[in-house]
């Protein structure tokens, strides 16, 4: 991925996947499925900063951030892990930081954010761009000074050694002459500046972790066609289908809670009882229903995805890599004893899968598609309606993603669009695809679509998908490049992954769409081979 690529510029940030005519603003009060949308977790404002010890930061702009070479001519670091051209941020060791913080000294060590030299050339283009998510321009003026005094602390300290080199080299010769007073000296000097150089070499260390963390939490720059806004007030409704709105019977508006209870489907308290709240127990019918939606969807998708079934419990490594961590670490389960973590959506493991690995371009794009379990705290649940299945910890999700080269990427997000709308008119269920404003994106996230579901029992619409675009955003922070199939050093995939679907807020939109006068529910015809022939869930009362 050459420099001009990293610009922020029109072209840099330009993506057209077909949005269709643009619709009005969206009005707030709409559930939200993402759980690394703006707003949640620790703030976008970049903190922690003033209080670090900034005798020190990154690598200077020549030759000190690479200690050698690897395979294919890109440079590696101490720990002997490939960086490519344009990753500056390096050392030769990891200190106190946040990765300390959470999970010990060497945990963030080898990851990558957003590339320094973006920051370091285009500093207003940087801060316009941010600017649109709501971060300060005042905090890229203070990475850029973390980032500037890291620079000259590795110099410092690189210089000091060069001394203490050179001194042990006279030493050597004065021995070698037997000049025994000449060399008693400079080795008094050398253990002098070595002893100066440790003291450098943590203050380095110390600012390189700050502009680490700095870069941790900062978010992705969004695309230029991201409409602007502040929050999901501003989100534009681009289409919904179908284009006439149906008419809802009085049988439709019951809520699926009380409908799964009456039906013997959804046992909410028993699910309290084994686990706490927000943790459903479907019964029945209503079990096998989750088990054929993910059927249904992984059979429509298998024409061009590949299949994965991925672990649900994952390294830390594997959830930076992705964005859910450090920012989002209150909002996931973690198993101390382990130092493993439940995955929030498969997106996390899927996104690994290639983590430090070259792929060929001409093997891109890369699809796959996992069914698994999703679990999430929920930590930003207080005040919002978490009846039913409206918000849930513990849920069954069909995830889509891609690894592709740049040029691929608007063609693969409009794909995964086209899957998960088709997934909804096949249901039958009423949807409408939202462009979420700049200020609305997940923090890896440059552009998104969100699908939602109108459920007439609640008379809410409910986020079902959220289909992203990242650039190579996640690519970096887990080293998955591609080599261009015309030569020249490995360049970063883009990656892009999207819900197809979700499916308690789809169980629940069915269930309410589908009821009857007499209190049955018909379901869709296309999930009636998954069911074993079965298209209506009986009142067991009638």
């Amino acid at each position: 991925m050459g420099r001009a690529q990293h610009r922020v510029d029109a072209a840099a940030l330009e993506h057209h996947p077909d949005p269709g005519d643009q619709g009005g603003v969206v009005a707030a009060g709409v559930e939200a499925e993402d759980p690394d949308r703006a707003g949640g977790g620790r703030p976008v404002a970049l903190q922690a900063l003033d209080g670090a010890r900034l005798a020190g930061p990154v690598g200077p702009e020549q030759g000190h951030h690479l200690t050698g070479a690897g395979p294919e001519g890109e440079g590696v670091d101490g720990h002997q892990i490939p960086v490519a051209n344009d990753q500056i941020i390096a050392g030769d060791h990891w200190g106190r930081g946040v990765g300390d913080i959470l999970h010990g000294p060497s945990r963030y060590r080898d990851v990558v954010m957003i590339d320094i030299r973006l920051v370091r050339e285009d500093v207003d283009g940087v801060k316009k761009a941010l600017g649109r998510r709501g971060v300060d321009p005042a905090d890229i003026d203070r990475l850029l000074g973390l980032d500037a005094a890291a620079r000259s602390a590795i110099g410092r300290r690189d210089d000091l050694r060069a001394q203490v080199k050179a001194l042990s080299k006279q030493v050597g010769e004065a021995r070698r002459s037997g000049d025994v007073a000449v060399a008693d000296e400079l080795t008094a000097s050398s253990r002098q500046l070595g002893a100066q150089e440790t003291e450098l070499d943590h203050d380095a260390t110390a600012a390189q972790d700050a502009v680490r963390e700095a870069l941790l939490y900062l978010p992705n720059l969004p695309a230029e066609d991201a409409p602007d806004g502040a929050g999901p007030e501003d989100n534009l409704e681009v289409r919904r289908w179908p284009a006439v709105d149906p008419t809802y019977s009085d049988a439709q508006r019951v809520p699926h809670w009380e409908t799964g209870a009456a039906l013997g489907i959804l046992d909410m308290e028993r699910g309290a009882k084994l686990s706490g709240s927000m943790f459903p127990l479907y019964r029945g019918l209503g079990a096998r229903l989750v088990r054929a939606l993910s059927a249904f969807a992984l059979d429509r998708h298998a024409d061009a995805f590949e299949e994965i079934r991925p672990p649900t419990l994952v390294r830390t490594e594997t959830m930076v890599a992705t964005g859910q961590l450090p920012k989002f670490a209150d909002d996931a389960y973690h198993l101390e004893r382990d130092d493993l973590w439940a995955i929030p959506t498969a997106e996390a493991p899927l996104t690994s899968m290639a983590r430090g690995d070259i792929l060929e371009e001409g093997e891109l794009p890369v699809r796959l598609t996992a069914a698994t379990p999703c679990f999430r705290r929920e930590s930003g649940a207080a005040g919002r309606d978490t009846r039913g299945l409206l918000r849930v910890h513990e849920f069954e999700k069909v995830e889509l993603f891609a690894y592709s080269a740049p040029d691929q990427a608007a063609a693969v997000h409009a794909d995964l669009v086209q899957r998960a709308e088709a997934l909804l008119v096949e249901l039958g269920l009423q949807y409408r695809v939202l462009d979420l404003c700049a200020g609305d994106l997940g923090i890896s996230s440059a552009r998104t679509f969100d699908l939602e579901v109108y459920s007439p029992g609640v008379d809410q619409w409910l986020e079902v998908s959220s289909i992203s675009w990242f650039r190579d955003y996640q690519a970096r922070r887990g080293n998955i490049r591609y080599r261009p199939a015309e030569g020249g050093s490995p360049a970063f995939v883009h990656t892009l992954n999207g819900s197809a679907l979700a499916w308690p807020r789809i169980w629940a939109a069915l269930v309410e769409t589908g009821r009857q006068a007499d209190g049955s529910v018909v379901l869709p015809e296309v999930l009636h081979p998954y069911l074993g022939g079965r298209g209506v869930i009986p009142d067991p009362g009638a």
